[in-house]
């Protein structure tokens, strides 16, 4: 890879950044939102799957619009290719992972403990988010297609946000002595955490770029995201939400160190003002496991791996099956020797998506799991290498590109560190991750290419060497994306 970089600094162009001519001269596209069909279908498909704003709506959720946004996206981009990418989304490491991915599960079909509960799980939901994530992935020709996604993103970071602030509730559940949401019909509170996790770092990238409105609003998501982590009572979120202040501070260039304090203690400050009473009393009990349940129950999290780790010994190659965790705790678990002395059993899901990958997919989807989630935190920080460090204060395009870079990895960070605590291996968020990062290595090369042509046909070189030049240089750039695309940082 020190060879690659080497021949990526040796030849890439020095390319005029603050131009804003394309290359026949006219003002260049401003970085905004796509409105063409495809990106309107899918940018109302992200918000639907990420906020899950139509369960509040009984008559709209019975008629299914995520699954029919699909088949409408599927359709129009088969009718309509040149609103694809020209980019093989296969010949990219994050794609390829996430084909990988479908291939066992399918596999694990036919050796695991259930076929029908895999095949059901499969053509029920799996099938839509594989579906989702490649739409995705092929939608996304340049920077602006990934900008319009990110906004949809943050957009249900917003919807979740006034939600749970406004109209979710919160009470006591069970024994506790705290308050937390607790009347959730979209994600269990734990698995908010996750999503809001992912969220704030992209809802930061668009602090950056955005002015006006837009930036206002920007505000408000992040201050919503921050109360809603704390309204949602989750250690798991908690821990995400330092995780990710603490990859924000040591990752991000470009931003001076005051803005980055200042920006965090306004969270923490929305954080201490949303907490409902006990919160902190609850984060205090993350210093104290050992009196935790989860650290002596039959059915708490340490148990809980040491049969996932039986699990995956016992079905190392294809698992138990995809979704098949909680079937195989009342039907092949080591507590059912225990059922007659202490009561009743629980169907107990995993709790850890590490644990469930392993577990439901064998080692081999151990590893190819584990590789997209640690290498959508190290690779685009070995991209941002290869970028023009012009960049960083450039046109907006190139600085959202080059911000996607630094935030990006925040965001992966948000995703695995509050993931150890829940199920979400099989879930939308970490699939939509790959195919925005497959889409930041086209959107950076066509980002590139836009300068390099904008700029030679500016000079006055002469037609010939300006385009031999041009196409030595583009070949060299190519080249180097590429190999540093088709597989994940080691």
């Amino acid at each position: 890879m020190s060879a690659i970089a080497g021949a990526s600094a040796l030849q890439r162009p020095r390319v005029t950044t603050r131009t804003s001519r394309s290359p026949a001269g006219a003002v260049a596209a401003p970085l905004s939102i796509v409105r063409d069909p495809l990106r309107i279908v899918l940018f109302v498909l992200t918000i639907l799957t990420i906020s899950r704003v139509h369960e509040h709506y009984p008559t709209l959720a019975k008629l299914r619009p995520a699954l029919l946004l699909v088949i409408a996206s599927i359709g129009y981009a088969y009718l309509n290719p040149r609103y694809l990418t020209r980019t093989n989304v296969l010949r990219l490491w994050p794609m390829r992972l996430v084909a990988a991915l479908g291939v066992l599960a399918c596999c694990s079909v036919a050796f695991g403990i259930s076929l029908g509960g895999s095949a059901t799980f499969i053509l029920g939901s799996y099938s839509k988010t594989i579906a989702y994530a490649f739409l995705i992935a092929v939608s996304i020709r340049h920077v602006r297609d990934l900008y319009t996604f990110v906004w949809a993103y943050v957009i249900s970071c917003g919807i979740l946000a006034f939600f749970s602030i406004f109209i979710f509730g919160i009470s006591k559940s069970g024994g506790s002595n705290f308050a937390r949401l607790n009347d959730l019909y979209t994600y269990d509170s734990n698995d908010l955490g996750v999503v809001m996790m992912v969220g704030l770092p992209l809802t930061l990238l668009l602090l950056t770029v955005e002015r006006g409105t837009k930036r206002w609003f920007v505000v408000l998501t992040l201050i919503g995201i921050s109360a809603t982590m704390a309204r949602s009572g989750s250690r798991g979120g908690f821990i995400g939400f330092v995780a990710v202040g603490v990859a924000a501070l040591i990752i991000v260039k470009g931003v001076s160190a005051a803005r980055k304090l200042f920006v965090l203690t306004a969270a923490i400050i929305a954080l201490a003002v949303g907490a409902p009473p006990g919160y902190w009393q609850q984060m205090g009990t993350i210093l104290k496991p050992e009196e935790d349940y989860n650290f002596s129950d039959r059915d708490g999290r340490k148990a809980l791996v040491q049969r996932g780790l039986g699990y995956m010994a016992d079905y190392p190659v294809f698992g138990l099956g995809i979704d098949n965790f909680t079937r195989a705790e009342c039907t092949i678990s080591p507590k059912l020797e225990s059922l007659r002395t202490n009561g009743p059993i629980r169907c107990t899901p995993p709790h850890n998506s590490y644990l469930q990958a392993g577990a439901e997919l064998g080692v081999p989807g151990f590893l190819i799991w584990v590789s997209l989630v640690m290498g959508g935190i190290f690779a685009p920080l070995r991209l941002r290498r290869r970028l023009p460090k012009s960049w960083r204060h450039g046109t907006k395009s190139q600085r959202f590109i080059s911000g996607m870079t630094t935030f990006f990895p925040v965001a992966m960070v948000g995703f695995a560190v509050p993931s150890f605590f829940v199920s979400f291996a099989w879930m939308d968020t970490v699939y939509l991750m790959a195919a925005l990062l497959t889409g930041l290595y086209v959107a950076a090369r066509a980002q590139f290419q836009e300068d390099l042509s904008g700029s030679v046909r500016g000079s006055q070189i002469g037609p010939t060497k300006a385009v031999a030049g041009w196409r030595v240089r583009q070949s060299a750039w190519r080249w180097s994306m590429m190999a540093s695309a088709r597989r994940p940082a080691q």
